[in-house]
């Protein structure tokens, strides 16, 4: 069987982690996985294995026949047998099956806002939908949606899964004390919420406690970023609050950490949850999309309304008070995670549906 991951670029957001972990993962379990970027590349291009096969098609724009002609190439010398496309990259996918009939399509669904979303906003991705073989999903929201507006029948729920890269090269050095570092892993931008974050480490006085902040994440030095660092300056907590931007040593900063937070007003199924779990992080998490299955509230970790910002503020105190309780709910998750989000189960359930696909033919 041979595959190839399809996504649009390699900045550290969630899909895109989950783009790297398949290939990196069927890289042992097939005969050929390959992963191509469209746009642009970025960090998590350090994170992918030596037997993944790789290929930036520098696509410059909607209609770009030469980054087109590139993927053709590419599968026909390769004999790709299925693109597995993630987020927005199924448009390029189409746009190849279009002039190469013969390829497979299965769509990945990470955008959590999409089930809130109308058709009309979705329109295009409802008329590429008659050329796709399959779909899957983060969570059952996602399915039913896909289900209600998409012309496809085979969709599937996929739950996400983290890995450690044990050849991880350690970069990164968090600033704060040690013991005390909350850390954030999401891109700079909304619905990610940072704000609210903020107001409650400023609104707790956790500096004076010896606390820090720490945002790892894309920084696209817009409005919203601006917004953040106008609230840091101002409230004079530059001691204690650091961005860092897109980093590839993720669990390294991780394991830096005592406490993560993720504060989205909406999300699929974040990967990052499982990343703080795998790294002995304490976790204080939103309750939207997927998040309140993985973080069940007082049992691996707490949760509240991202609309809600007391209640955040409610929550991370408890978190910071206790340290035993700490230790006790990172350990919770790290259990849970190591049992209901395998990779092992999930891999063996897409082989699967690759399989079936392929025998279609």
């Amino acid at each position: 069987m041979k595959i190839l991951q399809l996504i649009d670029s390699l900045e550290a957001g969630g899909a895109e982690r989950m783009a790297v972990n398949y290939a990196n993962s069927l890289g042992s379990r097939i005969e050929f996985s390959a992963l191509a970027v469209t746009r642009k590349e970025g960090p998590l291009r350090e994170r992918l294995n030596e037997n993944v096969s790789y290929l930036f098609l520098e696509r410059k724009r909607t209609f770009d026949l030469k980054a087109v002609s590139k993927l053709k190439k590419f599968i026909k010398e390769q004999q790709i047998q299925i693109i597995h496309a993630h987020g927005t990259s199924f448009f390029l996918a189409v746009l190849l099956k279009l002039i190469y009939p013969k390829i497979k399509i299965v769509w990945h669904d990470h955008h959590g806002g999409r089930a809130a979303q109308s058709i009309y906003k979705n329109k295009m991705l409802k008329s590429c939908s008659r050329f796709f073989d399959a779909v899957v999903v983060v969570n059952m929201e996602l399915k039913s949606w896909a289900m209600a507006n998409l012309m496809v029948k085979n969709i599937l729920y996929l739950p996400n899964f983290a890995v450690k890269d044990a050849n991880e090269e350690k970069r990164t050095i968090l600033k704060g004390e040690d013991g005390k570092r909350i850390v954030c892993l999401s891109n700079l931008r909304n619905p990610k919420n940072h704000i609210a974050l903020l107001e409650a480490f400023f609104n707790l006085r956790l500096k004076n406690k010896g606390w820090s902040l720490h945002f790892i994440g894309k920084e696209y030095n817009d409005d919203y970023s601006l917004q953040l660092k106008q609230f840091i300056k101002n409230n004079d907590v530059e001691e204690a609050i650091f961005i860092y931007g897109s980093a590839p040593d993720v669990y390294n900063i991780l394991e830096q950490g005592s406490i993560g937070v993720l504060a989205s007003l909406y999300e699929g199924f974040p990967v990052t949850l499982l990343e703080y779990g795998l790294s002995d992080l304490a976790v204080v998490s939103t309750n939207v999309g997927y998040c309140s299955e993985i973080i069940q509230d007082e049992k691996t970790g707490l949760v509240f309304d991202p609309t809600n910002r007391k209640k955040l503020e409610i929550q991370l105190d408890r978190m910071v008070r206790d340290k035993e309780f700490r230790t006790e709910m990172a350990a919770a998750l790290k259990e849970s995670i190591q049992l209901k989000y395998s990779e092992e189960i999930v891999m063996n359930a897409l082989i699967l549906q690759y399989q079936r696909i392929v025998d279609a033919e």
